[in-house]
């Protein structure tokens, strides 16, 4: 199967991959977490050839994850994170979490600290309904929806019942 076949499987992990799943991408929007709006700046911040960049960029605003607009000063152009960019902060808040804790002997080489109490910023998974903490071990994935409609069948009502 190709890369890009990935997307139409109805999967809500595997779908954002196709989008996200290299490290430039990433690498871009963290770049742009931090500010970063101007290509030749993500040029020099990344050390990434000027193709793979225009290319990446080219992918974030097709889905909507950048916008590309003229910079108040008129004379460029700029990468601005939309809501739908501002919506993966908390990935790569987790990864860095994980980060942390599994790749940073020496310990974290930057603090993310909330402005308002200087504590630090970390992800948890919660469960919608009880607000509980939630590991792996904790969740059981079931059919949604989106598989029902891929695969052609509606919801049965016991399924309906539970939404």
């Amino acid at each position: 199967m190709r890369y890009e076949d990935l997307a139409d499987l109805p999967c809500s992990i595997t779908r954002p991959l196709v989008v996200l799943g290299d490290r430039w991408t990433l690498l871009l929007l963290k770049a742009s977490f931090a500010g970063v709006r101007r290509f030749n700046a993500f040029q020099s911040a990344l050390g990434i050839s000027r193709s793979r960049l225009q290319d990446r960029l080219g992918r974030l605003v097709e889905h909507g994850i950048l916008e590309r607009r003229t910079a108040h000063d008129g004379d460029h152009v700029e990468y601005r994170l939309t809501a739908k960019g501002h919506a993966l902060y908390p990935i790569l808040m987790a990864i860095r979490d994980w980060g942390d804790t599994y790749m940073a002997p020496d310990g974290p080489p930057a603090h993310y600290r909330h402005r308002d109490c200087t504590g630090e910023a970390h992800v948890q998974l919660t469960c919608d309904a009880c607000g509980g903490t939630v590991t792996a071990r904790d969740v059981a994935p079931e059919p949604g929806p989106g598989l029902q409609a891929h695969l052609g069948r509606p919801e049965t009502a016991a399924e309906q019942q539970r939404q």
